[in-house]
C-alpha cells in the first residue's frame, strides 16, 4: 500500500500539463489581440475600450487565467509556470502575421530556445508539491520566511507603481515588467490555495472561509493591477518585446514563491536542479534572442521610414 501511495504521489500530471498547454497558447494570443487593438483605435482616435478586437485579448486572458488556475490545482506550480513558453512561441508567430512584426533567423531561434528549455524544466522538476491540505497551507502563510518575503514584494510594488513608474514607465519597459511579474508571486500561489482551501470551505469547516475570501481577494486585486499595467506596456512597447521578457520574469518570481510556500523543491535532487537551471537558462537566451530580433525589426523599419 506504501508503495502504490508513493507511485502515486509521483505520477505525472498529465492534465495539468494539458490544460497548461492549451492556456499558454490562449495567453500567448492575449498580448498580441490587446496589442492590435490599441492601435486600431488610435488610429481612430477613440479609447481601445470601445474596440471588439481588444475586447476579444481581454476575453482570452480571462480564459487562459481560468485555466492557469485550473492546472495549478491539478500539477505543481513549478510545471506549469514554465510551461508558459509555450504561449511566448505562439505569441511570436500570431504577432507576425496580425501585427507584422516579423521574425528573423534570431527571433525563430529564440522561439526554439524557449519551448526546448521549457520541455527541460518539465521533464526534471518536481513532480508533487509537500503541502497539501489546508492547515499545511496556513504553516506556510505563517512560515517567517514566506512571510517576510511577501512584506518585501508589497514593498517592492509599492515603490514601483507609486514612483517608479509615473516617472519611467514610458520609457523602460522593464518597470511594467517588474511589476506584471512582481504581482505573479501573489497571483500562482493564491490560485494554488485557493484548490486546497475550497474542501474546507464546502465542508464548513472552522476557519476556512476567512482564508479562502483572503486568498480570493489577492488573486482577484493582483489579477486586475497585472491586466491594468499590462496594457499599459502594450501602448507603447512591442507586444513580442514584452511578453517574453514578462514570462521569464514572471516565471522566476511565482516559482520562488511558489515553492517557499508549497514546498515544492523539498523532492528536488541536486541533478534534477542543475537540470531545471540548464533549462531556465536556455529559455532566458531564447527571451534574449527574441529580443534582439524585435529591437532590430523595430529599427530596420525605422530606418526604411526615414529613407
Amino acid at each position: 500500500m506504501a508503495a502504490e501511495a508513493g507511485q502515486t504521489s509521483v505520477s505525472f500530471p498529465v492534465s495539468g500539463v494539458v490544460i497548461a498547454v492549451v492556456s499558454s497558447c490562449i495567453n500567448g494570443s492575449t498580448f498580441v489581440l490587446q496589442k492590435k487593438g490599441i492601435l486600431r483605435s488610435r488610429d481612430r482616435g477613440c479609447s481601445y475600450l470601445t474596440d471588439v478586437v481588444w475586447w476579444s485579448g481581454t476575453l482570452a486572458m480571462i480564459i487562459g487565467q481560468i485555466g492557469n488556475f485550473l492546472a495549478y490545482n491539478v500539477a505543481p506550480a513549478v510545471i506549469v509556470t514554465p510551461l508558459g513558453a509555450l504561449g511566448v512561441l505562439f505569441g511570436a508567430v500570431l504577432a507576425s502575421r496580425v501585427l507584422g512584426e516579423q521574425l528573423n533567423i534570431l527571433g525563430k531561434l529564440g522561439c526554439v530556445l524557449c519551448c526546448c528549455g521549457s520541455v527541460v524544466l518539465v521533464m526534471h522538476a518536481p513532480k508533487a508539491a509537500a503541502v497539501t491540505s489546508r492547515l499545511e497551507l496556513e504553516a506556510g502563510l505563517s512560515d517567517p520566511v514566506f512571510v517576510a518575503y511577501g512584506l518585501l514584494l508589497v514593498l517592492l510594488l509599492l515603490v514601483l507603481i507609486a514612483w517608479i513608474a509615473p516617472a519611467h514607465g514610458s520609457s523602460n519597459v522593464m518597470v511594467y515588467v517588474a511589476i506584471c511579474s512582481l504581482l505573479g508571486s501573489f497571483t500562482v500561489p493564491s490560485s494554488k490555495g485557493l484548490g486546497l482551501v475550497a474542501p474546507g470551505v464546502l465542508g464548513a469547516e472552522p476557519g476556512a472561509l476567512p482564508l479562502f475570501l483572503g486568498l480570493l481577494a489577492t488573486l482577484a486585486v493582483s489579477v486586475l493591477l497585472q491586466f491594468f499595467f499590462i496594457n499599459k506596456a502594450l501602448e507603447r512597447f512591442s507586444s513580442n518585446v514584452f511578453e517574453a521578457i514578462y514570462y521569464v520574469a514572471f516565471t522566476s518570481s511565482a516559482t520562488v514563491a511558489s515553492g517557499l510556500l508549497f514546498k515544492e523543491w523539498t523532492a528536488l535532487t541536486a541533478a534534477g536542479a542543475a537540470a531545471m537551471l540548464c533549462g531556465l537558462t536556455t529559455v532566458c537566451v531564447g527571451v534574449v534572442l527574441l529580443r534582439i530580433s524585435q529591437e532590430a525589426s523595430v529599427t530596420w523599419r525605422t530606418t526604411k521610414k526615414t529613407e
